[in-house]
This record gives C-alpha cells, sequence and structure tokens, in this order.
C-alpha cells in the first residue's frame, strides 16, 4: 500500500477525539509534505539532529513532536519551535527544558516519560517519580513549562495481557494526577499495539512504520 493509503488506514480506525502523532523518523522530508498535503500536521521524530535537518524544509504549521530520549545538552536547539517534547524522563532535563524555553519567551509543552516496560532499554519516569516531579510543577516550579499528560511504551511483547496491564497502569497514574492539575494528553501506543493503547485510554498515538513503511536505519 502507498503512503496515502496506510494514512488514511490507521485515520479510519482512530476515533475522533484521539490525535495521531505520525512518526517519520528516518523517513525523508518529502514523505512528510505527503503525509501533511493528506491534512496531517502534528508529526514526531526521535533525534534533534534529524528535526533540526527535516524542519526548515517542510511547512511552518507542522506541530513537532520530540518523542525519543533527548539529552540536556540539545534542548537549546528546538526550544525555539518544538511544539511538544513528550519523552522528560528526569528533573534534571524538565529543569533545562524551562530554562531554554524561558530564554526563547515560550512555554513548551512536555509530556512526563513513565517507564512502564519490563524491558531495561526503556526510558523514562518511576511512578514515584513522575508523582514528585508533578507535585514540584503544581507547586509553581517550571512556570516555563506546560506539563499537559503522560507518555508511555509498552513491552515489546505478543502478551497482549501484559501490554494491556502496562498500559493501565500509566492510565491509573493519569487519572490520579489529572486529579491535582488538568492534564489533557495520554500518549500510549504505536504502530504494534496503538488499538490496544486506545482500550486503556490512550487519546494521543505515535504511528510511523504502518504510515510510512519500514525505517531504513542505515542513513
Amino acid at each position: 500500500m502507498s503512503i496515502k493509503d496506510n494514512y488514511h488506514a490507521i485515520k479510519d480506525q482512530l476515533p475522533t477525539d484521539v490525535q495521531l502523532v505520525a512518526v517519520s523518523k528516518t523517513h525523508p522530508a518529502s514523505a512528510v509534505q505527503e503525509v501533511y498535503d493528506l491534512g496531517q500536521k502534528v508529526f514526531g521524530e526521535n533525534k534533534v539532529q534529524e528535526l533540526m535537518e527535516k524542519s526548515p524544509l517542510l511547512p511552518e504549521d507542522i506541530q513537532w513532536h520530540l518523542i525519543g530520549h533527548l539529552q540536556t545538552n540539545k534542548v537549546k536547539y528546538i526550544a525555539p519551535f518544538i511544539d511538544t517534547i513528550q519523552s522528560v524522563d528526569s528533573e534534571k532535563l524538565l529543569t533545562e527544558i524551562n530554562k531554554e524555553s524561558g530564554k526563547n519567551n515560550r512555554t513548551i509543552k512536555v509530556l512526563l516519560q513513565v517507564k512502564i516496560a519490563a524491558e531495561d532499554s526503556k526510558f523514562g519516569l518511576e511512578i514515584s517519580e513522575a508523582r514528585e516531579l508533578f507535585q514540584q510543577y503544581t507547586d509553581g516550579n517550571f512556570p516555563h513549562v506546560e506539563i499537559t499528560g503522560l507518555m508511555g511504551m509498552a513491552t515489546f511483547t505478543e502478551d497482549e495481557q501484559q501490554i494491556r496491564r502496562e498500559f493501565l497502569t500509566l492510565k491509573s497514574l493519569f487519572d490520579e494526577l489529572n486529579k491535582l492539575k488538568t492534564l489533557n494528553t495520554l500518549s500510549m501506543g504505536m504502530s504494534d499495539d496503538f488499538p490496544i493503547a486506545i482500550e486503556c485510554g490512550a487519546n494521543s498515538v505515535r504511528v510511523g512504520s504502518a504510515i510510512f513503511g519500514r525505517r531504513d536505519y542505515s542513513k
């Protein structure tokens, strides 16, 4: 199937209240433009360097989401234009985003990335750390960021019950924190597991290969 067919197939599966983040990592700007021309405005990238290379070639009204692990020394490069940083996995990183956001007279939206998977390779805050960081935010720290929700990745497994348990763990934390201060984004689910994520309460999904095809990691 073509990128156009893939995109429409995914959109047809999503409830109207679920945001699609089209993950364009390793794919050229021309592919992003093709999906943009179909009406998609929100795109996700994993790496700062790739995002910096693509963004000048594409329409200014694209809402870029950084979804990969972010090093503090690279925040300054994306702070002038990034819409949302979904991968805030430490107090140190949130502090740096707050600093660079202030320098640019902006308020950057962020999601706290919570480690729900059983895999050591996954990044993210422990649930207790996420609670503590969110409490600091509600106390008035980090005035130049807006924590709009949570993000998490389930274990890469064919065990759907495990995936469901992990997503429901994040949904429970989302509901808990939402009572302290209103949150609007629960980002869970990728190409292989987004239907389960939506069942578990996700209202934002990150879909790449199911739209753009297999990634070429040799580049």
